[in-house]
């Protein structure tokens, strides 16, 4: 569950970043969430249920 939620988080970036231009802080804060979901799973180890 968690790495869909990453995956759809940048995504969902990459996606308004490109296609509407803009570069406003939340899609920035979208991103900073991916990268602290995915540094957390990768420090704590744990697995997919």
């Amino acid at each position: 569950m968690p790495w869909a939620l990453i995956a759809i988080l940048v995504v969902v970036w990459a996606l308004s970043f490109i296609v509407f231009k803009v570069s406003g802080a939340l899609i920035h804060l979208l991103l900073l969430a991916a990268a602290a979901i995915l540094i957390y799973r990768l420090v704590t180890g744990r697995s997919a249920v």
